[in-house]
């Protein structure tokens, strides 16, 4: 089940390869002069550098099973209000909250909530059509979601199929950019059910916290690749708040001894492991559910 709960990050860094993969090609069909070479180099550049970012960053679901795992009950006040989506009307609303629908998505079906999931998976389709993908998710998908209602893992392989299929064409028609936004989205709302859920367990000595800590390198990886699209405005935006964040954890004593990067051979999921030393601060961990909590509201109330 792991493989189908995180294809969906898989997929999406290999479609942005292959959109590269594609603009290059077209540039080559040209007459390159020396500026062009340059350009074609560093586009070449980009292109590598962003299969690494990608592959460093945790997918929804997987940061949906560590919550389960931790013991924490599913909440489902947490999750972001379906009729909040008329509130975004902007493209940079929309991608960052079809992000945060795809998170929440994902921690509602693995605490086998599937009449949630199914209204999430609707509300997504509503979200991918405003950004324009309009056959990505499909009623065959909302009729599958019905079909296998009782099945959690046909659930998760559709879901993750669905959005596949989005990020897909969000690359094969040039806005990766768009992609990026989406998968911070995700990102933000990820931490934020994980912080949520510490809050709920009022401990701060647990699997979960240090699972929170951790995502101090996945941060990195994230502005790194929203970096990549700093010419656009609604990503340099979006930067100023993910580097509130990246702020908050210089709170936070950390020393990774280790870092690596493992694919289970079976499933081909993707984790970012750490041998970690942290000095746990209660302050320093109750301000970063604050800046998140507060990024987070700004977000799903459209702001």
């Amino acid at each position: 089940m792991r493989l189908l709960c995180n294809i969906f990050i898989i997929l999406l860094a290999s479609m942005l390869w292959i959109s590269c993969g594609a603009d290059q090609s077209k540039k080559v069909e040209k007459s390159l002069t020396e500026q062009e070479a340059d350009e074609l180099d560093k586009m070449s550049q980009d292109f590598n550098k962003a299969k690494q970012i990608f592959y460093s960053l945790p997918s929804p679901i997987e940061t949906a099973m560590l919550i389960k795992r931790s013991g924490v009950q599913f909440n489902e006040s947490l999750l972001n209000r379906t009729d909040n989506y008329s509130k975004y009307t902007t493209t940079l609303q929309k991608a960052l909250n079809l992000g945060i629908y795809s998170a929440d998505l994902s921690y509602a079906s693995m605490f086998d909530q599937t009449q949630i999931a199914i209204q999430y998976m609707g509300i997504s389709k509503i979200m991918a059509q405003d950004l324009g993908v309009l056959n990505a998710i499909d009623e065959e998908i909302i009729h599958r979601l019905e079909t296998n209602i009782n099945s959690r893992d046909s659930i998760m392989e559709i879901i993750t199929e669905s959005f596949m299929n989005s990020d897909i064409y969000l690359k094969e028609n040039g806005r990766p950019e768009t992609a990026a936004i989406i998968l911070a989205g995700g990102w933000i709302e990820g931490l934020y059910l994980a912080v949520k859920s510490v809050d709920s367990k009022r401990s701060g000595n647990d699997d979960l916290v240090d699972r929170i800590i951790d995502q101090k390198i996945s941060l990195s990886s994230l502005i790194q690749l929203l970096e990549s699209y700093h010419n656009i405005e609604m990503v340099n935006r979006l930067l100023i708040d993910i580097r509130k964040v990246s702020n908050v954890y210089e709170n936070f004593d950390v020393v990774y001894s280790h870092i690596e990067t493992l694919t289970d051979p079976d499933d081909r999921t993707t984790v970012l492991k750490a041998r970690t030393d942290v000095f746990k601060s209660a302050n320093a961990l109750k301000s970063l559910g604050y800046v998140v909590d507060s990024l987070r509201t700004q977000y799903v109330k459209g702001m």
